[in-house]
């Protein structure tokens, strides 16, 4: 049973988070920020947001200014949720996507080989 509250908890703090960099960071350093996922500790007290950053020139740059509007996005979670313990946030950049563009290319590069030379 604690694992559905578990879900539900994370499902929120994923749309609430989404809301927060749509609405109150509109800072065009941002760029476009995409949460991935959220998953939450057992006892609801630490919650680790996956991000995804479309520009990768920026990324860098993106990860820096999420450390320092941290305890901002929390503060506003809190007024959002109705939980006993607003949940400390960790951020990480989810490198999901390049895992696969790299996938794909190999497969690409593959399938190339395999096209016979025409004459």
């Amino acid at each position: 049973m604690a694992s559905f509250r578990k879900e539900k908890v994370a499902k929120l703090l994923k749309e609430e988070i989404s809301l927060i960099f749509q609405n109150k960071l509109k800072d065009p350093a941002f760029g476009l920020i995409t949460i991935t996922n959220v998953t939450i500790s057992p006892d609801l007290r630490i919650a680790k947001v996956y991000f995804s950053v479309y520009e990768r020139g920026k990324r860098k740059l993106v990860v820096e200014k999420i450390d320092e509007v941290k305890a901002l996005i929390r503060s506003e979670l809190a007024h959002r949720i109705q939980l006993r313990f607003t949940p400390e946030l960790e951020f990480f950049l989810d490198d999901t996507l390049d895992y696969v563009e790299k996938i794909e290319g190999l497969f690409k590069k593959i399938h190339e080989n395999d096209k016979p030379a025409e004459l």
